[in-house]
């Protein structure tokens, strides 16, 4: 990434002194309009943001990191955010985390406002359906950034992408259930066509093709709602689905409550596995089967890989894959 643009070089493109870019950007009123107009326009051709709070940050030696998650009402996306801001904590740097709660204007918003208050360096879980004006605002504020757990779905090759081998643990969990038996297996919940979605059934479909099984895909919100209704269809519908793996762990727990609604005995009549163990898999009752991703882990590894590059120049390329580990509880 090339350097953060200054002030100086807004001047230089602008053709007026540093002196007038900083009356510009206090919104002085002795600015001529013409002059103001020239000022921003060279700001957004350069990508200059003002950095409000970098002066005061920088003047008591400390760092900021963004950290913006698309989800944090899901605990597996709370807790990625919490790992990485305690090991960043732990290398003396403060973070902000901003929630998109999936959705692009708010995650715009949120990058844009980061990098006007001067933070060094990005964390960034994106949400579906950017329209990638944030990540190219990140390129041209020349920032270490990096991508978690999900590509920018149009940017997706411009920065540094780390994630878990989803593959390996879907086709972990098909293995487990054609040995115990299962005949017809469904995939249930997660958008069809994202990358997430397609990498954590991925496997799973490939077990299924090798063993001639069909694989039926219920996809949907990654919700205990939907979890709950597709196990009551499921039951009342699809008689000979006889296993699930669920597209995470919430969606797996509705299943729960779904299939005792219907009187369906899970572990014997039908096998569900989920996807994260997060606690509440652990607390389930059945217990839920899982594979599990640790996301504890993920966090502070991705943050100090973020780390060095921001303190040392070590760019992270594009790490292995952080391994995940099937683990059988009642469900399955």
């Amino acid at each position: 990434m090339s350097k953060r643009p200054t002030i100086i070089d807004v001047a230089k493109l602008a053709g007026v002194s540093k002196s007038t870019v900083s009356l510009v950007l206090q919104n002085s009123p002795s600015v001529k309009p013409d002059t103001r107009r020239k000022v921003q326009d060279a700001m957004r051709e350069a990508g200059y943001v003002y950095n409000r709070g970098a002066a005061n940050l920088r003047g008591a030696n400390a760092g900021l990191v963004g950290l913006v998650i698309n989800n944090l009402r899901n605990p597996f996306y709370t807790e990625l955010g919490v790992s990485a801001q305690m090991a960043l904590s732990r290398r003396g740097y403060a973070a902000v985390m901003g929630n998109s709660n999936e959705d692009p204007v708010i995650q715009a918003d949120l990058v844009g406002s980061m990098l006007e208050h001067g933070i060094d360096a990005l964390l960034i879980a994106p949400c579906h359906g950017g329209g990638g004006a944030d990540i190219e605002a990140v390129l041209k504020a020349g920032i270490p950034a990096m991508q978690v757990l999900r590509r920018s779905e149009t940017h997706g090759s411009s920065i540094p992408f780390c994630s878990m081998d989803y593959h390996s643990g879907s086709r972990q969990a098909g293995l487990h259930l054609v040995s115990a038996g299962a005949r017809e297996i469904a995939f249930v919940g997660g958008a069809r066509d994202t990358g997430i979605a397609l990498e954590r059934r991925s496997g799973l479909a490939e077990v299924a093709l090798e063993h001639n099984l069909p694989l039926h895909l219920l996809s949907g919100e990654a919700s205990r709602r939907f979890g709950f209704e597709t196990a009551r269809k499921l039951a009342r519908d699809f008689p000979q689905i006889d296993a699930a793996v669920a597209f995470n762990d919430l969606v797996a727990i509705g299943m729960i409550a779904g299939f005792a609604e219907a009187g369906v005995k899970l572990g014997s009549k039908f096998r569900l596995i989920g996807f994260d163990d997060i606690e509440e898999a652990q607390q389930s009752f059945p217990r839920l089967s899982t594979v599990r991703c640790d996301v504890n882990a993920f966090g502070q590894w991705t943050a100090g890989l973020l780390l060095d590059w921001l303190e040392n120049g070590v760019h992270p390329g594009t790490p292995d894959r952080m391994p995940v580990e099937l683990i059988l509880r009642a469900t399955a």
